[in-house]
């Protein structure tokens, strides 16, 4: 049992270390000279950075991509708190039904901003706001961090939906 445990916590610090990673590294769309992500776009060969604003035409999206990987990242490290709570807080044999609700609730915010940046993608990198053309690029690591982490707290959140603090 306590293998298992050292394994969900490790399993779950890893879904948060993702949700870190791809909410704050600036690479969910790259190409030669240039990687942006939902924060700024920066121009490597003079490490310009530009923030994206409301100049931008689809700043909507990109807002809606911001909120919803902000609370996947902290429903991710409530569910941790809450975890550590329940474990020490639970009876021999009930679930931690709310741990796994709260990961469930940060599997669906990861989830929601991926597909509003994977939908919006064209639109986001057309705008007029950007200094050089950002259109001819591709996905990043931190878009597939993204997605990664999706599958983790998914995975993580039905793991504790069925597990049972045992002796």
């Amino acid at each position: 049992m306590l293998i298992l445990l050292a394994f969900i916590i490790v399993f779950h610090i890893t879904s948060a270390a993702l949700l870190f990673i791809s909410t704050i590294d600036n690479a969910w769309w790259v190409g030669d000279n240039f990687s942006t992500d939902v924060w700024r776009m920066c121009a490597t060969n003079t490490s310009t950075c530009m923030a994206i604003t409301d100049e931008f035409n689809e700043y909507q999206s990109i807002q809606a991509v911001q909120a919803a990987m902000i609370l996947s990242t902290i429903f991710c490290c409530v569910a941790f708190l809450v975890f550590i709570l329940q474990l020490f807080r639970l009876k021999q044999g009930e679930r931690f039904v709310l741990t796994s609700i709260i990961q469930l609730l940060s599997c669906l915010c990861v989830m929601i901003a991926a597909s509003i940046y994977t939908d919006r993608h064209e639109e986001l990198h057309q705008s007029l706001g950007y200094r050089m053309e950002v259109s001819k690029g591709q996905y990043g690591y931190s878009f597939v961090l993204a997605w990664i982490a999706f599958a983790f707290t998914l995975i993580s959140g039905v793991m504790y939906l069925v597990l049972r603090k045992r002796k």
